[in-house]
């Protein structure tokens, strides 16, 4: 991310620090097995963030599919500080030493990855961006990615025994450093996505809707501030945008953009909801203020390494979905409306998507059996465990 925008996160994370438990510490105590006495392997993740409050991709991809793992009892945890592993004043000894992106200070990569060589651990890289193609790493660069950052991830990709990518197109610039990829899909916490939504927030969210009529169709665009140049794609689609009930159709968009537009409107999301799972809650109990949602990318290199959340997550959410013809959404062409990046094209499908009510059959079916967290062991076998 942008050296501004991580900056504001770190500080959300220390000023939000006290208010969550950790998941797991780097406890000696936690893999010496459950009440049975056995001994189950033990998995080492390392992530920014602590305390349980990380990233979403973090959260995303490491931290909710470790928690569940672990409450499965099949495998201990423990969240390890990579400096203090490399320098052997850490207090565990996982067999298994997962790291997720550019996790590892490049201050301490080398001692950490001659520490890797020295124990046998074996280790396991996770990215799902592309971090290594020069397109790739020049479009970084304007974002004020640190050099040091790439040099960790390109590292700790080359001395992993798997990099657990999300798509086709990550596994083959994964390759292209030297990289032996595993292609796992994104999966979403069940704990989170399914089930009632929490009576609190669901309260809260009428209160901010009071007087909402169905005098306007709002359609739904969530995302991080690096898709400024995706969210501009749709400018010209709703630019009087009008559905065949005669209703004005417009985009609400919650964290794509610093400085909101006059031509969308602007849906803040509360400090209280900033953390990942409570901005989950959070948008879930807002759903039903919008009647379609849309993941526009534009077609670049760098796009199409990206992988198909936002599908999943808005299917979740109960909303059809209209998609760029780009990547990783190609592939749902027979489960959501997916239309090439032409204004034409795109108004259209808006304008009908508003009227449908809710995801196809095909599109909650694949959802629901194949994107859920627990939905296959994909990950526990690219992990080695």
């Amino acid at each position: 991310m942008p050296a501004a925008e991580r900056l504001a996160f770190l500080r959300r994370l220390a000023s939000l620090g006290r208010r969550f438990r950790p998941l797991t510490t780097d406890d000696p105590h936690e893999h010496t097995g459950g009440a049975d006495g056995v001994r189950r392997p033990l998995l080492g993740y390392v992530v920014h963030g602590a305390g349980g409050l990380h990233a979403p991709s973090a959260h995303v991809r490491v931290v909710q599919r470790v928690e569940l793992l672990a409450a499965a009892g099949r495998v201990d945890v423990a969240q390890v500080d990579a400096g203090a592993w490399a320098r052997g004043t850490g207090t565990v000894d996982p067999d298994v030493l997962l790291v997720q992106r550019d996790a590892v200070p490049e201050a301490d990569l080398d001692a950490f990855l001659a520490r890797i060589r020295a124990t046998g651990t074996r280790l396991v890289a996770e990215v799902d961006d592309d971090f290594f193609t020069d397109a790739a790493r020049e479009r970084l660069g304007r974002a004020e990615y640190d050099p040091g950052r790439l040099r960790s991830v390109t590292e700790v990709v080359r001395a992993a025994a798997v990099t657990i990518v999300s798509t086709a197109a990550l596994a083959e610039a994964v390759r292209g450093v030297g990289g032996r990829p595993v292609v796992v899909g994104n999966q979403v916490d069940p704990r989170l996505w399914t089930g009632p939504v929490d009576a609190g927030d669901a309260r809260e969210a009428a209160v901010g809707d009071v007087g909402d009529t169905r005098t306007v169709h709002r359609v739904l665009y969530a995302g991080s501030r690096t898709h400024s140049a995706d969210l501009a794609l749709l400018r010209p689609v709703f630019d009087g945008l009008v559905a065949a009930d005669g209703l004005p159709v417009r985009l609400e968009v919650v964290g794509v953009s610093d400085e909101p537009a006059d031509w969308y409107d602007d849906l803040p999301v509360p400090d209280a909801a900033g953390h990942y799972p409570a901005f989950v809650r959070w948008l879930r109990a807002h759903a039903t203020r919008w009647d379609a949602a849309v993941a526009p990318l534009v077609d670049e290199p760098f796009n199409r390494s990206k992988s198909d959340l936002k599908f999943v997550e808005y299917t979740l959410l109960g909303l059809p979905v209209v998609l760029s013809d780009v990547g990783p959404y190609r592939e749902h062409a027979a489960r959501a409306v997916v239309v090439p990046n032409r204004t034409g094209a795109w108004r259209s499908a808006v304008a009908d998507a508003v009227a449908l009510g809710g995801p196809t059959p095909a599109a909650d079916e694949h959802v629901r059996t194949q994107r859920l967290i627990g939905s296959d062991v994909a990950w526990e076998r690219a992990l080695g465990l």
